[in-house]
């Protein structure tokens, strides 16, 4: 099987991105799981300090592995990771890679933080991709009434910001602010995404960038970024939006039933299609 690093260096160079879709439990793992499997596509297997709080990474790497060792085409990386301590955790507990989220911080101790992450994983006498934030895109991964204060067009990663966070950290990846936002918008369109931003940037640090925050934005708009620069587009609202439903929608049409599986069932199926959706845009398909 081929390493992380090898499948986003090869998406980037064909102009494609991998699909990367957060979890809280094992149910949204398998559909991802199968979705990846029958489209033939990797996919990246992602949780936050808050979800692996939950669903711990160790259980998430030991399911990750058996998925692995019966041909899916999986990945795991420990998402949105805020300090020293638990970016080293998560390293020791098997990840293939980490984002270092210190967006929220100065941008002196951003690289400070991220830096001795890149050191411990390079310590490694494994292959661990470190991925850095730069410019602030929210931090909750829900329904938004409203766009999270601080997420402006003023506030989008400038091409040289990035080039000096990118040499001064080492990192193997970057998530720049190119009109994104975690979570998604109620009751309105998402922001356009900016792909000319993308595209400076990409230019400037010549490295994959990531796409946060990608629950709601045009399929148009993602695939302009992918094409700008884009190996890597995460999604989290809208797959935890179809959990819920599916699940509301399982126990509404079963009112006396209380078999689990019978009501998780067509909710993993539900993520699933979505899930390969999701990943044929991302690959051009």
């Amino acid at each position: 099987m081929k390493s992380l690093r090898e499948v986003v260096q090869e998406y980037r160079a064909a102009g494609k991105a991998v699909g990367h879709f957060n979890i809280s439990d094992s149910n949204q793992l398998r559909a991802i799981a199968l979705a990846s499997k029958e489209s033939g596509l990797p996919a990246i297997i992602g949780l936050s300090e808050g979800e692996r709080d939950y669903f711990p990474m160790t259980h998430a790497r030991a399911l990750v592995t058996l998925y692995q060792a019966e041909g899916f085409p999986l990945y795991l990386n420990a998402d949105h990771t805020y300090g020293l301590d638990k970016a080293r955790k998560a390293i020791d507990d098997g990840v293939d890679s980490i984002v270092v989220d210190g967006a929220k911080l100065p941008m002196d101790e951003n690289i400070l933080l991220v830096k001795g992450v890149v050191t411990y994983a390079k310590s490694q006498k494994r292959d661990v991709l470190v991925e850095g934030e730069l410019g602030y895109i929210g931090s909750s991964s829900k329904q938004l009434d409203e766009l999270p204060e601080g997420v402006t067009l003023e506030n989008l990663t400038t091409p040289e910001d990035a080039k000096e966070f990118v040499s001064s950290t080492g990192v193997d990846c970057f998530a720049p602010a190119v009109g994104n936002v975690h979570g998604m918008l109620k009751n309105a369109a998402e922001p356009r995404l900016h792909p000319e931003r993308v595209k400076e940037i990409s230019t400037i640090t010549n490295l994959p960038l990531v796409l946060h925050g990608a629950s709601g934005n045009t399929a148009e708009d993602i695939k302009a970024c992918i094409s700008a620069g884009v190996a890597v587009v995460h999604i989290n609202t809208e797959l935890r939006v179809l959990y819920r439903d599916g699940l509301y929608d399982s126990i509404r049409s079963n009112p006396g039933g209380v078999a689990p599986y019978k009501f998780l069932d067509p909710a993993v199926k539900r993520m699933k299609e979505y899930v390969q959706e999701k990943l044929r845009l991302f690959a051009g398909l």
